[in-house]
């Protein structure tokens, strides 16, 4: 399920709208939200597009679009697919109602905090099980998750690691390129059986029978 919802600015990491979450999830969650903003001070303009962040029992999944980021907090066990259908739904319904505004240099933190009524409208619509047994059957009308990148946020935050777009594509690279020498080598073996595997293993059975020849006679 989707527990929180967040939306930023990706110039600058300005918190633009944010779903209004009680005080129990707010307590809950306040280390998730302070990974998240961590995250936005991150995110710039050569970013991953679509990203998935795991952290402890949680993962927080964000979608750029049009300069804003969107990103929900959710159970890990809620399904990839459904979350960023979700926040494709938001992106779509914000930037008809903000998209022009977005870039203004004086708005204040949550300057379109009534976007929340759609924000909890929506997210009921994906609590609910019959609706995510639906959206689960339309797999071709969802997005293909399968290349989305996955983060650890220990890595994220304590190690260094990157959002940006060519790192990840060099990191790909490199894993391809790995993949590449191995079936290499591997056909390179299967080759040579193929070429010298016949002549050697005549010229064994001819050094087994003289062999035998010379012990039994």
């Amino acid at each position: 399920m989707v527990k929180s919802t967040i939306i930023a600015r990706v110039a600058d990491g300005l918190p633009l709208a944010a779903s209004m979450d009680d005080e129990q999830a707010e307590s809950m969650l306040s280390e998730y939200k302070s990974q998240a903003k961590a995250i936005f001070k991150k995110l710039n303009a050569h970013s991953e597009p679509m990203c998935s962040i795991e952290s402890g029992p949680y993962s927080l999944h964000y979608l750029l679009d049009q300069g804003v980021c969107y990103l929900c907090i959710c159970e890990k066990s809620f399904p990839r697919k459904l979350a960023f259908s979700y926040l494709d739904e938001l992106a779509k319904e914000f930037y008809m109602s903000y998209g022009g505004e977005v870039e203004k240099t004086n708005l204040r933190p949550y300057a379109f905090i009534k976007f929340d009524t759609f924000i909890q409208k929506t997210k009921r619509i994906y609590e609910d099980s019959r609706t995510q047994s639906n959206l689960s059957k339309l797999n071709e009308d969802l997005r293909d998750v399968t290349q989305i990148m996955t983060k650890n946020m220990e890595d994220l935050l304590w190690r260094g690691d990157s959002l940006d777009r060519l790192n990840n594509m060099s990191d790909r690279l490199r894993d391809h390129s790995e993949k590449y020498r191995k079936g290499a080598r591997q056909l390179n073996i299967e080759m040579m059986i193929r070429k010298y595997g016949i002549p050697i293993a005549i010229i064994f059975g001819f050094i087994l029978i003289l062999y035998l020849r010379y012990k039994l006679f």
